[in-house]
């Protein structure tokens, strides 16, 4: 079914208002395509507390989390031009991961949170690279590889990030520019240069509040010792928000949470995503590696988060036994949300893509209403 850009965009805007009006939002911006086209960019707000800065069609903003999905389409690339199947082992290409008893992890386990390499028993600083590589080298899995998912919050980025530079001989970031945001001119980065600073909405801590669901995570994210507190906190740095608007912090390619963009390149990158790995003329994914985004390999409670998650290959999907849809109907969609309320996924069964992001952080790690809320607008109109 075709979705018709006016009704769209006037249904999201009377829904995409409420959250300034009602909810609190500072400043945020969505966008919407199908097959290949955008049908709606809509942005309101301000890029700072002083609500001295309009948000533009050129603001770009932290998406936290949603960087991983980025990483993951990079990872999947590079294995797709290699022939590399996901069963292969990562020792394979990254020798010394194999210590501990991690010489039989499949790149299939790593790619879908199911190592136990959640958190580090080594304090290693998030900004020291190396430092954080040897940590997991050496860390022993905190579950049985391939028995249990738990999400890898921290570390995932890095798990990506060494086994790109294993595989392709360079950085997950500079993959990324060469391969897809360049010729598909996105607005994102992992690492955002310098001259675009002006350009980057300031993202703001989650006021306080009534604590979210599911309410045992949340009490374990701030409890020491708890495995969800270690997820979250290891590789260590980097917890207070307000860092993350420091320029110097701003060009760090930290792909577990480092990405920096606008919604629409988010949108028009998981639009390429939805429509067979083509946009532009330009082809990108096989058939069968957009298959290992859509195809769900770790399902059932998360160690993480206590609760049913759900993934594929580098992606977040919707589980089976979940109590809301984070990605719309559709069992193939994926996609994958940053915290505080971004949110971006691709649905190739009704060739659409979403994109949400915004710079007043809620209290979630997951998707909330202001995104989910326009997520289920769109296919009522479909």
């Amino acid at each position: 079914m075709q979705l018709e850009s006016g009704q769209v965009v006037q249904r999201l805007k009377q829904l995409f208002d409420e959250n300034f009006e009602r909810f609190g939002e500072l400043g945020a911006a969505v966008s919407v395509w199908q097959n290949g086209k955008p049908i709606a960019d809509l942005y309101d707000g301000f890029c700072d507390a002083g609500r001295e800065k309009p948000w533009t069609p050129d603001t770009v903003v932290l998406v936290w989390s949603a960087t991983k999905g980025i990483g993951s389409a990079c990872v999947l690339h590079a294995l797709q031009q290699r022939k590399i199947e996901l069963n292969r082992s990562v020792a394979e290409f990254w020798p010394e991961f194999g210590q501990a008893g991690k010489d039989k992890i499949t790149v299939e386990e790593l790619l879908s949170h199911q190592t136990g390499l959640c958190a580090l028993d080594q304090r290693v600083d998030v900004l020291d690279y190396g430092g954080v590589i040897r940590a997991l080298e050496a860390q022993a899995p905190l579950w049985p590889p391939g028995r249990a998912h738990g999400y890898h919050a921290r570390t995932f980025g890095f798990l990506l990030d060494e086994l790109m530079r294993r595989i392709a001989g360079k950085t997950l970031s500079d993959y990324w520019q060469e391969n897809f945001a360049r010729p598909l001119e996105l607005d994102f980065w992992i690492g955002l240069p310098e001259k675009e600073n002006s350009r980057a909405a300031t993202i703001y801590a989650a006021k306080s509040g009534k604590p979210p669901e599911p309410a045992q995570f949340y009490r374990d994210l701030v409890t020491p010792g708890t495995l969800s507190r270690k997820t979250f906190t290891s590789p260590y740095g980097l917890n207070v928000i307000s860092k993350m608007n420091d320029p110097h912090i701003r060009a760090q390619p930290i792909v577990s949470f480092g990405g920096i963009g606008s919604a629409s390149a988010l949108a028009k990158f998981y639009s390429m995503l939805a429509s067979g790995g083509e946009l532009d003329g330009q082809s990108f994914f096989s058939q069968e590696t957009i298959e290992r985004m859509t195809t769900t390999l770790s399902d059932g409670i998360d160690r993480v988060f206590q609760i049913p998650t759900a993934f594929s290959a580098g992606f977040m999907k919707d589980s089976r036994d979940a109590t809301r849809r984070m990605f719309g109907p559709s069992s193939r969609s994926f996609g994958h949300p940053g915290a505080g309320g971004a949110h971006a996924f691709a649905d190739p069964e009704n060739k659409i893509a979403f994109a949400y992001v915004m710079n007043q952080m809620e209290q979630s790690v997951l998707p909330n209403e202001k995104s989910l809320r326009l997520v289920d607008a769109i296919y009522d109109l479909l």
